[in-house]
């Protein structure tokens, strides 16, 4: 059995790795460290100070009870379904008509949706707000989902990118079989572009739990439509914050996409190494 040797460049590349885990994992070994810690022990003890009894679980007691945290999960779980089930559809069926029409005007809608991408979000929210006001869509789940939604500008060039790489014979001989052009969207191109999808899935997922900003705007009201984003910021207030009730809400949070890293971790890999390149 060959036992393969070290060089430099390959101990370098291991302690470079091992420093950026450990930079990764040190924030939030930090959190789970103080989310046993009591509001006195967490204002005396350091960061990295091991807490005096692992079975203390006030904080995520309290966490859980206080933030809403079924609620949100429950807000979050919908806002998350429908969110990524209407960028997937849209973003398909936008991507198809401009990879495989001609018409007037497609070279435009490109640009305008490339320009669209580069306007920072924020400085649209004068306008928007007043359009979801003006349609009643503020604070409610519907008006958020439509938000999430209609801003996934990315998605549709990730399906362009699978859909140009899909031949157009497919096409032609479905459509020479008599297939309508929504037969072969779903049932040849659809089926085809599953790497795309996952791609989607897993950024636009990601993006959709972790937002704060749109959350925290359009649902006004916190005792009803709180999120997983919103719910920590229960324990903050003017005259100081909860850190350890923040940190046991945190690891709280992390859990149900810690659970679906690892029973999926193998569809991530996959979508996003297929999703970069096209094939």
């Amino acid at each position: 059995m060959s036992v393969k040797r070290l060089t430099p460049l390959s101990v370098l590349t291991y302690i470079s790795l091992i420093i950026g885990a450990f930079i990764s994992l040190l924030p939030l070994v930090t959190v789970l460290l103080a989310s046993f810690k009591g509001v006195k022990e967490f204002g005396v003890s350091g960061a990295l100070d091991l807490p005096n009894s692992w079975l203390y679980l006030d904080n995520y007691i309290t966490a859980w009870t206080k933030a809403k945290m079924p609620l949100a999960f429950y807000n979050t779980a919908i806002i998350l379904l429908f969110t990524l089930l209407g960028s997937v559809i849209t973003g398909t069926m936008v991507a198809y008509v401009l990879n495989r029409f001609t018409f007037k005007g497609r070279g435009l809608i490109k640009g305008a949706f490339l320009l669209a991408n580069l306007i920072p979000g924020v400085t649209m929210q004068v306008s928007t707000y007043q359009i979801m006001t003006s349609l009643g869509l503020v604070n409610s789940i519907p008006g958020i989902i439509i938000l999430y939604t209609g801003t996934d500008i990315i998605a549709i060039y990730i399906f362009l990118q699978f859909f140009e790489s899909i031949p157009r014979s497919l096409d032609e001989a479905a459509f020479i079989d008599g297939a309508s052009y929504f037969t072969i969207f779903f049932k040849v191109l659809f089926p085809l572009i599953k790497p795309a999808i996952i791609t989607v899935l897993i950024l636009k997922g990601v993006a959709t739990y972790k937002e704060y900003y749109l959350a925290n705007l359009y649902l006004q009201s916190k005792t009803r439509y709180v999120t997983i984003s919103t719910s920590l910021y229960t324990f903050t207030g003017e005259y100081g914050n909860q850190y350890n009730y923040i940190c046991a809400g945190v690891m709280i949070t992390i859990l149900p996409a810690l659970v679906a890293f690892l029973f999926l971790q193998r569809y991530i890999y996959s979508g996003i190494a297929r999703g970069a390149v096209k094939e």
